[in-house]
């Protein structure tokens, strides 16, 4: 038995005992253990009931890429590259960027879990099997990278426009690429690109929505975190109903920003701004700088009003904290 298949025979959230999953796959009770104490090494909060056996918290979804198409509007399914759902690998976005022009326009890469998933400016992001959701999406654009400015930003509505679909609202954007939710992060964007500046290029957009947190991926995150749980009193959606909404607001979004630009999100992220009217410390290359958030412009830059004035903040190079 692989760990896959034993996360799925406890997906139910049942309590099995040793002696009959080691019944059921033919092996020996020790080798149910090693595979359990694996699993709980990935972060799966699997937890022992004595003699009877072993359970999880609360049930689970496994992904399966027949549900998640079942969830999409046929003109979605219709215009999806490619829908693959991974046990294991080592980031989404790495799997998407390898293929280069192999991979078609709107191809859609899910994983249980990830060995080397990552955010912003290469941090890792926690992923363990069973819980969340660890999404990337390859978009082609003719009009090169000039055209892409706000994309990330973009992104975040569309991330929000999917909540709204599953019954969640309330959440804000933190500029550049943060969901939050409860004062904490409840999804986090990386948009990375190739191909030429005023020619045809792509972007591989990574999401990693949380679901179902654990006490120990909060106290391993470094900074308050949120997940769909607590926003669902204890009931969060189906994972395979959570991708299927991500991946219907990115075709359908995606497609409205290569149409429009960022123009088409501009007023939508404005409702959501978390950090407008907020005192912010930005750290940069150069030093910080302190101020109050203004908005962003039609570039998608962050605007902090400082005592010498408004001042305009790429997100290429930046992190903002709250002051």
């Amino acid at each position: 038995m692989q760990p896959q298949q034993l996360l799925a025979t406890l997906a139910s959230g049942e309590t099995l005992s040793g002696s009959r999953l080691a019944a059921e796959a033919g092996i020996t009770r020790a080798a149910i253990w090693k595979q359990i104490e694996a699993l709980r090494q990935r972060g799966v909060p699997i937890e022992s009931a004595g003699a009877a056996g072993y359970r999880l918290p609360w049930p689970i979804q496994m992904l399966d890429g027949q549900a998640i198409r079942s969830e999409l509007p046929l003109a979605v399914a219709r215009r999806l590259g490619a829908l693959e759902v991974h046990w294991e690998i080592d980031s989404t976005s790495s799997e998407l960027l390898r293929r280069g022009s192999a991979a078609a326009d709107l191809s859609m890469v899910l994983a249980e879990t990830q060995t080397a998933g990552r955010g912003r400016r290469g941090r890792s992001w926690l992923s363990p099997p069973g819980l969340n959701i660890y999404l990337s999406c390859l978009k082609r654009f003719e009009a090169g990278f000039a055209s892409l400015s706000g994309l990330s930003l973009a992104t975040g509505v569309i991330v929000l426009r999917a909540l709204h679909a599953l019954g969640t609202d309330g959440a804000l954007l933190k500029w550049p690429n943060d969901v939050l939710a409860k004062d904490g992060k409840l999804a986090g964007i990386l948009v990375e690109l190739s191909g030429e500046y005023q020619g045809p290029c792509a972007a591989v957009i990574g999401i990693g929505l949380n679901l179902r947190l654990t006490d120990a991926l909060r106290e391993q995150a470094g900074q308050p975190i949120c997940d769909l749980a607590t926003l669902g009193q204890g009931r969060p959606p189906g994972r395979n109903q959570a991708a299927a909404a991500l991946i219907a607001s990115l075709v359908e979004g995606l497609q409205q920003f290569e149409r429009e630009g960022f123009r088409a999100f501009v007023d939508e992220y404005a409702e959501h701004d978390a950090l407008r009217g907020v005192p912010l410390r930005v750290s940069s290359a150069t030093g910080e700088l302190d101020g109050i958030g203004a908005g962003i412009d039609a570039r998608g830059s962050l605007q902090v009003q400082t005592a010498t004035g408004l001042r305009g903040i790429d997100s290429a190079d930046v992190t903002v904290r709250r002051a």
